[in-house]
């Protein structure tokens, strides 16, 4: 084990670069206690009351393997106090391919569950109270498709569609931007996403129609200001879209939700999301003219910060883990997936994703936190961080919209070159040991003992195939390529795609075969390199 000296790095910044003072005063931070929690512009709170009439939503993130083994984890985690489920896709699910695609070969069930079927999402749902609970599906580009067979298998049910709550991400912009899982070109995309907007606030009017997303454009090397900036730029991109078709803001802006990365500089992710209420609530009302409070209300989930996570000393990242989530509530949260310890080496096991919903639970109910409404507010540190993210985030926004906005911006690759040029600064960083990781480049052991791992059985994945087959050979083959054909007619023109999508899968037309479809109209997205 190597020992470290106590001198302490000779310059402090944050991650969005600001050097630190010792101190703070209050003539630092003008617009501290700007106002009440439940009051615009929201700084302190969208709830009057937030933890003291109800916790945050506690969501582990899980799906693996087959849907019968995701089902199985979810009723687990149910037995263990989540209060809502947050369904992963596997890669073949996200990118538009059935299990039994060749595109799928070796990836079926590995990073999320496989689903491709009404069948599938049946078995994946099954004894589950949709009634009841909350459901956030990680899924972008065939959100639609997805939220497709979830309505079916409630209507199958005989469950009210208007009695579902839950979130589909449905961001596109933030793929292009960071993680890669899109198909489409970004104008079919965001027609998409637009119809999703229309039929939900008719059809599903508890159900969050997107969730914009600041989580990925972090884990892909964003500071906290580019986290904050990339994000609400892209949501004013969404809502201007869908202004844009015809939409009156005030009928589906307050179904709109935010994801956000915590990560671990503790007090700058408690200023982030202070500074993000309140520059939503004056986008909302001064840009679009909201004027239901509903419209201008910011409410997020968050996920702790998967990049910080170590293979070395995995038992570290607990603490990580614990710190980060203790930002999210301080910052005010509406719900909260805490990582478990060993995701830098593969899914989580059992184990392991018990501490981290536990972790939530002593947070919750141990610390105290949750008695009084945003308790860092006041703190001149804070505030000032607060202010000075907010105007960081606002400069780079202004930059965006003189660039021609951001899908202008995207096609020339001008965000990911400012996201990649700050993931390398920290690399940089690191190496010089500017930027400490305990059990990486300090504080370094031998290991002990390997940790278990959880393994996706490659049996899983084969009879997942094979059921999919089955399901295809027992359909009425006419019924489904007329289905498919009123779809691609449909894309060519302005029609609304999510009821076609509905009744669809509700005649077995699977999701490979809808992407398919979609996919020989609007074409598919390449993109744009930059060096």
């Amino acid at each position: 084990m190597s020992g470290k000296s106590d001198q302490r790095k000779p310059v402090f910044k944050n991650s969005s670069g600001l050097d630190l003072q010792p101190f703070y005063s209050r003539a630092d931070s003008p617009k501290v206690a700007d106002s009440a929690p439940g009051e615009f512009p929201f700084t302190r709170g969208v709830q009057e009351t937030m933890y003291r009439g109800r916790l945050w939503t506690m969501r582990q993130y899980a799906g693996f393997g087959s849907a019968a083994e995701s089902n199985q984890r979810y009723k687990l985690l149910l037995q263990k106090g989540t209060t809502g489920l947050s369904v992963a896709f596997d890669l073949p699910t996200q990118m538009g391919y059935d299990s039994d695609h060749l595109m799928s070969t070796g990836e079926v069930g590995k990073v999320g569950v496989a689903i491709s079927s009404l069948e599938d999402m049946e078995v994946l749902l099954k004894d589950l109270p949709l009634e009841k609970i909350s459901t956030s599906m990680t899924i972008n580009s065939t959100a639609g498709i997805l939220l497709a067979f979830y309505a079916a298998v409630a209507r199958k049910r005989g469950i009210a569609l208007k009695d579902l709550r839950g979130t589909i991400q449905n961001d596109l912009l933030k793929e292009y931007i960071a993680r890669g899982t899109y198909i489409f070109p970004p104008k079919p995309s965001m027609r998409i996403i637009t119809d999703i907007f229309d039929y939900c606030r008719q059809e599903i009017p508890e159900w969050n129609t997107i969730s914009i997303s600041g989580y990925h454009i972090r884990e892909a090397g964003a500071t906290a200001a580019q986290e904050l900036a990339f994000t609400l730029a892209n949501g004013i991109t969404y809502v201007q879209a869908a202004v844009d078709r015809g939409l009156d803001v005030d009928e589906f802006a307050g179904r709109l939700s935010f994801f956000f990365n915590v990560h671990n500089n503790f007090f700058e992710e408690i200023a982030k999301f202070r500074a993000a209420r309140r520059m939503w609530a004056q986008i909302m009302k001064s840009r679009f003219g909201a004027k239901d409070p509903k419209s201008m209300k910011l409410r997020f989930h968050t996920q702790t910060a998967g990049v910080t996570l170590t293979a070395q000393q995995p038992a570290n990242n607990i603490v990580r883990v614990t710190l980060q989530a203790l930002a999210a509530v301080l910052g005010g949260t509406q719900s909260l997936h805490t990582n478990s310890m060993d995701e830098a080496l593969g899914l989580p096991t059992e184990s392991a994703a018990t501490v981290a919903l536990r972790t939530q639970q002593i947070i919750a109910n141990e610390s105290g936190v949750s008695d009084v409404i945003d308790p860092m507010g006041g703190s001149d540190y804070v505030e000032f961080l607060t202010d000075d993210l907010e105007k960081r985030a606002t400069d780079y926004i202004a930059r965006i919209e003189g660039l021609g906005g951001v899908v202008a911006c995207i096609e020339r690759g001008w965000i990911q070159n400012e996201i990649q040029n700050s993931a390398y600064q920290y690399q940089l960083d690191v190496e010089a040991k500017r930027e400490i990781i305990v059990g990486v480049n300090d504080y370094v052991q031998h290991e002990g003992e390997p940790i278990e791992t959880l393994r996706v059985s490659e049996a899983a994945a084969s009879e997942q195939i094979q059921r999919l087959k089955r399901f295809k050979a027992a359909r009425d083959a006419k019924v489904v390529a007329a289905q498919l054909e009123r779809l691609r007619n449909a894309a060519k023109t302005e029609d609304n795609l999510m009821p076609l999508f509905v009744e669809a899968v509700t005649h077995h037309v699977t999701l490979g075969e809808i992407s398919d479809t979609l996919r020989q109209v609007f074409g598919r997205y390449k993109e744009t390199i930059t060096l």
